[in-house]
């Protein structure tokens, strides 16, 4: 048996290559979303099922965000979310947190070291340790001027606080002005709470991929994404293999957008 699925995984290897090459030369080029959001879910579950601990799950899953970005870049994807970590997350324990943050910091810093990419956190970093949050804002300040794919790095993210803290926001900026409620309250719209959002100035997902099976949006761009596709894989995050990547850029083309109607 153990034969029998070398010579699966050998032919798999050898053909998934041209696959994959006539699944990029046939995307159409002017239906390739803008903005991708993926939420990187299962690491957990596919450490349990190779017989290792979580922080080894953790640690495969942030060596597969490189391969993700690249990937990207190789369809012509401009701005990429990567939803690391939950607000929700943060309620774990310490054994299993304080791994995880570090596995996270360790990853941003490595992306950042390679200037490739502009890297923007988002998410509620006053929630984080400090040595976390100091790290994330470091690779912000080092690729600030990176040309190319950006990538909104998602820490401590939780969509119903992001709107929280824009409606904060909002009301503090008005406040400077000398703005009453009423006066605001009179002119407030959409666009004025779009622009105290985390992602403010970027365009919104286009597309969301959640991975390992899970086909609920568990808080991930809630404002930003409610004229989003959607496409979840089964496959575990550290599982989630290029073709998997092509796959869901192929079914967004084939989609026909009705803006959430």
């Amino acid at each position: 048996m153990a034969t029998l699925r070398s010579v699966k995984d050998a032919v798999r290897s050898a053909l998934y290559p041209a696959y994959e090459a006539r699944m990029v030369k046939a995307l159409p080029a002017d239906r390739i979303p803008k903005h991708v959001g993926v939420m990187l879910d299962g690491n957990r579950r596919w450490a349990r099922a190779v017989g290792h601990d979580s922080a080894h799950g953790h640690r495969v899953g942030a060596a597969n965000i490189e391969p993700l970005l690249d990937w990207c870049e190789e369809v012509g994807v401009e701005v990429v979310t990567l939803w690391l970590l939950s607000t929700d997350n943060l309620n774990r324990g310490t054994d299993e947190l304080d791994p995880l943050l570090d596995i996270i910091g360790d990853a941003v810093t490595a992306l950042a070291e390679q200037r490739r990419w502009r890297l923007h956190p988002v998410g509620a970093l006053d929630l984080l340790p400090a040595r976390v949050s100091a790290r994330l804002k470091q690779a912000a300040d080092e690729t600030r001027d990176v040309e190319g794919l950006l990538v909104n790095v998602a820490v401590g993210y939780g969509g119903r606080r992001e709107i929280a803290d824009a409606v904060r926001s909002l009301l503090a900026e008005h406040a400077t002005r000398g703005t009453s409620l009423e006066e605001l309250a009179q002119v407030i719209d959409v666009e004025h709470i779009a622009d105290h959002l985390y992602t403010k100035g970027q365009p919104d997902p286009d597309l969301v991929i959640r991975t390992s099976g899970e086909q609920r949006l568990g808080g991930f761009l809630l404002w930003q994404s409610a004229r989003s596709e959607f496409y979840f894989c089964e496959a575990y995050w550290p599982d989630f293999r290029r073709v998997d990547f092509l796959r869901a850029i192929r079914a967004y083309a084939q989609r026909e957008r009705r803006f959430g109607s």
